[in-house]
């Protein structure tokens, strides 16, 4: 799986032409699921992105997480995080998972992010027209691919 996550100053999201779903401080957390993931990593990622020590603390490092802080995250499904663009000018989505698995991975997701600690967890719908709004804090964006993990 790969996240981009950004922390932001507040953020929402529209689906569907809805109402927005909106948050204050915290994470926008995109996810892809690739086709060869499996659920069991999860918890582990979820964790990994809610304690990511981000946000400055009295000194201005970042040493502080948005769990610690008391902030929200707003998660949307993403699967052109796995697009391939070696060849031509067209992206190619083939690594991406299919729904039959992205979307029970997302799914899962979401309910391992809101064990977190969180304020709030707010967030799109798989395969729904979205549009997101958001204020990047920093900047700062971070990339989590699990794939990394098992290199080493």
């Amino acid at each position: 799986m790969r996240t981009v996550i950004q922390r932001v100053s507040g953020a929402s999201v529209v689906v569907n032409g809805g109402e927005p779903r909106k948050i204050g401080p915290g994470l926008v957390i995109l996810l892809g699921v690739r086709e060869t993931d499996t659920p069991d990593i999860i918890p582990k990622l979820a964790e990994k992105c809610a304690h990511l020590r981000i946000f400055e603390d009295e000194a201005g490092k970042l040493n502080r997480s948005a769990v610690e802080l008391g902030y929200s995250a707003l998660v949307v499904s993403n699967f052109t995080l796995y697009s391939d663009t070696a060849k031509g000018k067209r992206p190619s989505f083939s690594h991406a998972a299919k729904g039959d698995l992205a979307e029970p991975c997302y799914e899962a997701f979401l309910r391992e992010i809101g064990k977190q600690g969180l304020r709030e967890v707010q967030h799109g719908e798989f395969g729904a027209d979205m549009q997101i709004s958001l204020v990047n804090d920093g900047p700062v964006t971070i990339i989590i691919d699990t794939d990394d993990w098992k290199k080493g």
